[in-house]
């Protein structure tokens, strides 16, 4: 610790900006905002208040029980909690097999957790029923980026590439709201004269930057991505000698967009031919382009060819692979690359392994120090975990660190039923969130602040969080859990409960592996102010040659200097990826031909309008956190509900009312607010809260069928005034 006080980051977003952590004179923690490439010495409303989820009264500090069925949650000490819990493991799993007990996990675990649950998971319950939220945020742009690249990083390169961009596509992303900080790398590259083109139904804090707002109607984004490439190939503007050097599959996507002509796709999506036009010649006439698609693109039962569709822009223009350009996905939760790539996922092992690939299966088999058959194969997707709970052959338990589908779910009413029918229903969380309070055993767990770890953020830097506090008496960290649930389940060793000894040893099983953390070391993390994976121990990035980013600095104390030139530190691992070729074994990226499909929903008479769902400034996620934050809650303690003022005024409603959302699944409520930031046909609601105000109880379950990501931007609802 230095007079700053200690380096760490926020515990938010994927932004992962830098803060210093310190207590005042009278032991309160606070925050302050530390230089670094991400967030360039800015936090934003979350950031600056994030030390106030440490302060007591806002936090569990004690196990809790529930000794009766349906009676109250009780205060209990950890050596009966615990009893309870492996008690209730064991029964469910003598009489009902190892898959009938399940674990769930989130996008906020560090990257030691994520290993450490997958790891207790196939190695301790045997279990192949082990999934986690970061498939309802990531899943289809990184079904995408597999295909498509052979390798899935949100980011291909730093995010400092994003300031100096002269033309940036930007796909169904509000960061002006979700990460203030990023804003300040699109400002730059506006204020060099660079181009921002925003896709967004809604006219939002980010479109309102933009050289050029598309509007596309909800669901309608492959459509118009194909209609832009159909553009570019009817102009001459696609980069023929790059695609015909490091491509394959053009022909057939030519073929496949030749049907969506401008008139045509405006029809479809909305989207003036004009615009579509100028959108096209931003991108094809600047020498530094990108495309970068977010939760707006993705979150449809079709989001991994949506995804696809701009990728395939993207490679025609000649973009990914080229310094300064490229295709990227915005990444949403704090680990949300990290807590995919490392044994979260039901379909994957260690270092972004597939769990079904023998040899992948016989590496990590090693490392754990289990017979390679004794891995349990595949699982289900999160979703169709969740809705398979307490059903004939189903899951009886679940284990769940930090989530709460009861509020971030789709179709949440569902998933709620599930979750109050199982026999046993364990959460370890900060605070008590509603998944939580349905649960027979509930495990106080140390916070951001009062754990060491580290954490992938958007750009596959990985960054260290330190600890700085000790956590309050009675609360224990989930790497510690999960090591003392092994211990009473009968695995005496292999689950350490320290952080640099857990990280090593997700070393040694990622080393090999798309994602190889394996020259990663928490000494290399402070000396360098993160590494970008891949970093084998060799030395030898993917992407051929190791390619420092600009704005890579050391980060020792009082905090990060000057930042080097890009290509000057090859400790940095791979900033920048592709540069010399792609991750398919011939080197070269896959166009995938995709087509316009409708949403699972379309309007009818007796749900006449389209809802889509978001994040607004003042809150994280499911809320759990946030809403405990005076200074986050004053003011946004409700929800509300975007109506286009010609609805407004059919329904009789004005500014203030109380609305009803009612869909096949379900209802929610909450304040009207009058705003030509949506069209007519379209109402917007954030999804922070919970209760008779849990959007995601009218929110569709459709599936994309690659990812499994969940339709939650378009579900079709009718409009009632309460009262």
């Amino acid at each position: 610790m230095s007079e700053h006080g200690t380096a760490t980051h926020c515990p938010y977003c994927a932004l992962q900006c830098a803060m210093w952590l310190r207590t005042d004179d009278s032991g309160r923690p606070t925050v302050a905002p530390r230089d670094f490439p991400t967030n360039q010495g800015g936090l934003c409303r979350k950031g600056w208040t994030a030390a106030e989820l440490l302060r007591p009264g806002r936090r569990l500090t004690t196990p809790l029980v529930r000794r009766t069925p349906g009676g109250p949650l009780e205060e209990a000490d950890w050596d009966e909690a615990l009893t309870r819990v492996v008690f209730g493991i064991r029964r469910i799993q003598e009489g009902a097999g190892r898959d009938a007990v399940a674990v769930f996990g989130g996008g906020g675990l560090t990257n030691e957790k994520a290993y450490l649950l997958g790891k207790f998971a196939r190695v301790t319950l045997r279990t192949a029923n082990i999934d986690y939220n970061g498939r309802f945020c990531m899943s289809s742009a990184a079904a995408a980026g597999l295909r498509a690249f052979g390798l899935d990083r949100g980011l291909p390169f730093p995010l400092s590439d994003v300031g100096r961009a002269d033309a940036l596509l930007l796909v169904g992303a509000n960061p002006a709201e979700t990460m203030p900080p990023f804003v300040r790398h699109l400002d730059a590259a506006r204020a060099a004269g660079g181009a921002l083109v925003v896709v967004d139904p809604r006219r939002t804090a980010t479109a309102a930057r933009a050289t050029l707002h598309l509007r596309p109607a909800p669901g309608t984004d492959l459509a118009l991505a194909n209609g832009l490439l159909h553009i570019a190939v009817a102009e001459g503007l696609v980069d023929e000698k790059y695609v015909a050097d490091r491509t394959e599959g053009f022909t057939a996507v030519r073929e496949a967009v030749a049907t969506y002509w401008p008139e045509h796709v405006e029809r479809l999506t909305g989207v003036p031919v004009a615009d579509q036009y100028r959108a096209v010649r931003l991108l094809a006439d600047a020498p530094r382009a990108l495309v970068l698609t977010a939760r707006g693109a993705e979150q449809h039962r079709n989001g991994t060819d949506t995804v696809s569709a701009f990728v395939n822009l993207a490679l025609a223009l000649g973009l990914p692979g080229r310094e300064g350009s490229g295709y990227g996905c915005l990444t949403g939760q704090g680990n949300g690359q990290g807590g995919r790539e490392h044994g979260q996922k039901a379909d994957q092992l260690p270092g972004y392994r597939r769990i079904d690939d023998p040899h992948a299966r016989a590496h990590v088999a090693r490392v754990w120090d289990v017979p390679a058959d004794s891995l349990p194969g595949p699982g289900v997707s999160a979703y169709e975990l969740l809705r398979s709970l307490g059903t004939e052959g189903g899951p009886r338990g679940l284990l769940l660190f930090g989530s709460n589908p009861v509020v971030s779910a789709p179709n949440a009413g569902l998933v709620e039923e599930r979750l109050r029918g199982l026999d046993l229903l364990v959460v370890s969380d900060p605070v008590l969130s509603e998944t939580a309070a349905l649960a027979d055993v509930v495990l106080p767990s140390a916070q951001w602040a009062e754990e060491d770890g580290t954490m992938t953020n958007l750009e596959g830097r990985v960054i260290r969080r330190r600890r700085a506090l000790a956590p309050p008496p009675g609360v224990r960290t989930d790497l510690w859990i999960i090591s003392e649930l092994s211990r009473r389940l009968g695995r005496a060793t292999g689950f350490s409960d320290s952080a640099p000894e857990v990280f090593a040893e997700l070393g040694r099983a990622a080393a090999g592996g798309p994602a190889d953390y394996s020259g990663i070391t928490y000494d290399r993390i402070d000396a360098q102010g993160g590494v970008f994976w891949p970093c084998p121990a060799d030395g030898e990035g993917r992407s051929g040659r190791p390619e420092a980013a600009a704005g890579v600095s050391p980060d020792p104390d009082p905090g990060p200097g000057p930042d080097p030139v890009p290509g000057s530190d090859p400790d940095a691992g791979t900033p920048r990826m592709f540069l010399d070729a792609f991750a398919h074994p011939d080197g070269k990226a896959r166009f995938v031909a995709v087509h316009h499909t409708p949403p699972a929903e379309e309007p009818d008479e007796l749900y006449p309008l389209h809802l889509t769902t978001g994040r607004i400034m003042q809150h994280y996620q499911s809320g759990a956190q946030t809403r405990r934050v005076p200074e986050l809650a004053d003011g946004t303690r409700d929800p509300h509900v975007e109506i286009h003022p010609d609805l407004a005024a059919r329904h009789d409603i004005v500014a203030g009312d109380r609305v009803r959302l009612v869909s096949r699944r379900g209802t929610t409520e909450a304040d009207a607010r009058i705003t030509t930031a949506v069209p007519p046909d379209l109402l917007f609601m954030p999804f922070h809260w919970g209760g008779a105000q849990r959007v995601n109880s009218v929110v569709g379950d459709a599936l994309d069928p690659v990812s499994r990501m969940p339709e939650f931007k378009v579900s079709a609802v009718r409009l009632e005034r309460v009262g």
